[in-house]
């Protein structure tokens, strides 16, 4: 394996696009800890690290499990998108299955390694939201629980680029978890689990070949497609009667400004389940929308506060 290709496929692990829902959910907490008291900025700066470690680790240590499986390699071309069917290091050559374990460890590793030093040097705490991060991490592909092969894995990604970023990343710099803000990370959770959720239409047939029983799969694409607006509507109710329930916190109410992205991927999903080129813009949709409600809610608390 060239240099060459072995950055194209870090950087494909690394996945910007993907990486936006963990760094959304760390603005969104960042802004609050900012609006509620001072900044420790290199606090802060350990924090994306060590999230964008977990980040990378786990997406190294899927494709193993992906490619073991079979599922990456039965997904075709034509049932390829920007936002599913694996990042592909190995199917396309890019890395081996020891350069991708060797990635996994070392990220998996510089990650416990920063969530101790944040453990030791602020707060004990600290070590419950990492042990939760990680847990989920290792566990979404790997044995024996292997969340994303039972249904689970829209649950995981919930908790994981909800309320754990969220609040982690508002423990760290203070030291508590303020209410409003835990409801409106479980609202971003519910959003972020809808992005997995359209993701899984592409990759459906070859999941189910491999025995991948996510919930595209189980519910089938119709119920699938109910659930996905469920998910995002139920999303936009939360932040909206969090709002109603805390007045202090109005500024969050800029987190609608994902809602019109939200509302034509669910528009487009209803339309074209089986379409999967039709499907890319409703998938690139949920994302934006999925940010958009983070950086909005963050930015208006921020603001009005």
């Amino acid at each position: 394996m060239s240099k060459q290709s072995f950055w194209q496929g870090f950087w494909r692990l690394a996945d910007p696009k993907i990486s936006l829902a963990s760094f959304a959910g760390l603005w969104l907490g960042t802004c609050a800890a900012a609006a509620d008291g001072d900044l420790h900025w290199g606090w802060l700066a350990l924090t994306v690290i060590g999230v964008f470690c977990v980040e990378v680790a786990k997406n190294a240590s899927g494709e193993i499990v992906d490619f073991d499986s079979g599922t990456d390699l039965a997904v075709s071309d034509a049932e390829r998108t920007p936002f599913s069917g694996g990042k592909r290091v190995m199917v396309d050559g890019l890395l081996t299955r020891a350069q991708t374990g060797q990635i996994a460890t070392v990220f998996f590793l510089a990650g416990i390694a920063i969530g101790l030093v944040l453990v030791f040097m602020v707060n004990r705490q600290i070590l419950y939201f990492g042990m939760a991060g990680m847990a989920l991490a290792w566990f979404y592909h790997a044995s024996p629980l292997r969340l994303a092969y039972r249904g689970l894995g829209e649950a995981a990604v919930a908790l994981a680029y909800g309320p754990l970023v969220v609040c982690g990343t508002y423990f760290v710099q203070t030291g508590s978890v303020a209410a409003p803000l835990l409801h409106i990370a479980c609202a971003l959770g519910l959003h972020i689990a809808g992005f997995l959720l359209i993701n899984e239409f592409p990759d459906a047939r070859a999941d189910q070949a491999a025995g991948k029983r996510h919930l595209v799969v189980r519910l089938g694409p119709d119920k699938a497609a109910f659930f996905y607006v469920t998910l995002v509507a139920c999303a936009y109710c939360w932040l909206g009667l969090t709002v109603l329930a805390y007045p202090q916190a109005s500024g969050y109410l800029w987190g609608l400004a994902g809602l019109p992205l939200a509302a034509f991927s669910a528009w487009r999903l209803l339309h074209n389940t089986d379409d999967i080129a039709a499907l890319i813009p409703a998938q690139a949709a949920t994302l934006g929308g999925f940010v958009l409600m983070a950086f909005g809610a963050g930015s208006g608390y921020l603001l009005m506060t």
